[in-house]
């Protein structure tokens, strides 16, 4: 019976996973100062004097990239808000536990998808 409650990352290993996201949250976090950045940036291109036809599909570029953009901005966002929940799982100690069957995730897994909080028994579940 004791060693069912033992189904977690020792302190040790949930050190190594708070790095690891750690340093993933400061390049997602660089990443989308870029990105921000980019599209406060995206004003004239100095194409005023260029044909209108030129211009039209420029403007149509823009507004695609822009919209790509905020897109990327919004998927970087919610990564670093998952990072930041798999932090708070780290202090709580419950990192790394499926939710769904509660048995830890493969350390692999852990290590490509740190914010993951399915085992891929569980996600093969959910298709």
């Amino acid at each position: 019976m004791e060693e069912e409650l033992k189904v977690r990352y020792s302190d040790k290993e949930l050190d190594e996973f708070r790095t690891l996201i750690e340093e993933k949250m400061e390049k997602a976090k660089s990443h989308l100062e870029l990105l921000k950045s980019s599209y406060m940036n995206d004003g004239n291109n100095g194409t005023d004097d260029t044909s209108p036809t030129f211009k039209a599909f420029e403007e149509g570029s823009e507004t695609m990239s822009k919209e790509a953009n905020t897109q990327l901005a919004i998927r970087q966002e919610k990564f670093i808000r998952d990072l930041k929940n798999a932090l708070m799982r780290i202090e709580n100690k419950t990192y790394g536990i499926c939710r769904v069957t509660g048995k830890l995730i493969n350390k692999e897994r852990l290590k490509l998808v740190p914010h993951a909080t399915l085992s891929i028994e569980a996600k093969n579940m959910q298709k």
